[in-house]
């Protein structure tokens, strides 16, 4: 397959996941983050399922090894996106898109103790960088000051990202076959899900609208874009052509977020979101000197 393909299937999943910052937040406007979650995972565990129907394995998939998703779909989707979609609920798109983006730098910090990795002076330099952006983000622009918009949100905001960075720790120990591997995670964590719902009471049949934001947040934050992205891996010549793309999402995601959701981007943001991506960069290029 030519190179260029691998580059058009990358494109359009960063195109699609831009998009998603700016569902969460119209969503969230008629339902709360917790049926959210359920129509939005509802969503996505039918489209893994469909897919398996669709290559003949739905019914070849149940393995003993499955039941581990018994604790992987605790951690994603249940308790990663109960922890963002509440701050997304709690703080304007573009902080909590930030925010969540230090996921990187989260799984730099969770692999020594858990990988047992030795933290190089290019990862700490970049660690420090990054933090400053998400100061100057959470700030609005004045990081001396450590006064917070919302204390909450800021501190759920980077708790999703070091949720995030856990489990991907935890998946590169998951040897069972992506979609396989996403589709019980997803029927777990919609499991627990439907019970957290009915018993607290949460569940309830939303307006058209509200429907279509958790479908659309289902399809193209946790289903289809995930399969486009292991396409666009699958079919480039080195993952490096393509994986470094991923890093146009959050800029891209801010002027939908002006245009869609009518937040007014701040100069603050901006500036913090180059600092978090840029020192997720300085780590890899000092380390590579």
């Amino acid at each position: 397959m030519r190179p260029g393909k691998s580059v058009l299937y990358a494109m359009l999943a960063v195109l699609l996941w831009s998009t998603v910052a700016s569902a969460f937040k119209l969503s969230l406007r008629s339902l709360d983050y917790i049926q959210l979650l359920f129509y939005a995972s509802l969503t996505s565990l039918t489209v893994f399922t469909v897919v398996l129907l669709m290559e003949g394995r739905l019914w070849s998939v149940w393995k003993r090894e499955n039941l581990s998703s018994a604790f992987l779909g605790a951690i994603n989707p249940f308790l990663y996106y109960m922890v963002l979609f509440k701050a997304y609920s709690l703080l304007p798109a573009q902080e909590a898109q930030a925010l969540n983006y230090t996921w990187p730098i989260m799984l730099a910090l969770l692999s020594i103790p858990f990988l047992k990795q030795r933290i190089t002076a290019g990862q700490i330099l970049g660690i420090l960088i990054s933090f400053v952006g998400v100061l100057i983000v959470a700030t609005r622009g004045n990081p001396l000051s450590l006064s917070f918009r919302d204390p909450l949100g800021t501190a759920l905001g980077l708790g999703s990202a070091v949720i995030w960075a856990s489990y991907w720790i935890l998946n590169l120990r998951d040897k069972r076959e992506s979609t396989v591997k996403m589709f019980w995670n997803f029927a777990f964590g919609f499991l627990y899900t439907a019970v957290l719902a009915v018993s607290i009471h949460r569940l309830i049949i939303p307006d058209a609208a509200a429907l279509f934001g958790a479908i659309y947040v289902g399809l193209f934050e946790m289903g289809i874009t995930f399969l486009v992205w292991l396409k666009a891996l699958e079919t480039a010549e080195t993952t490096a052509k393509v994986a470094n793309l991923i890093y146009l999402t959050p800029f891209l995601s801010l002027v939908l977020i002006h245009f869609i959701v009518g937040e007014r981007i701040l100069l603050s943001t901006i500036f913090g979101l180059f600092l978090i991506v840029g020192g997720i960069f300085a780590g890899r290029w000092k380390d590579h000197q």
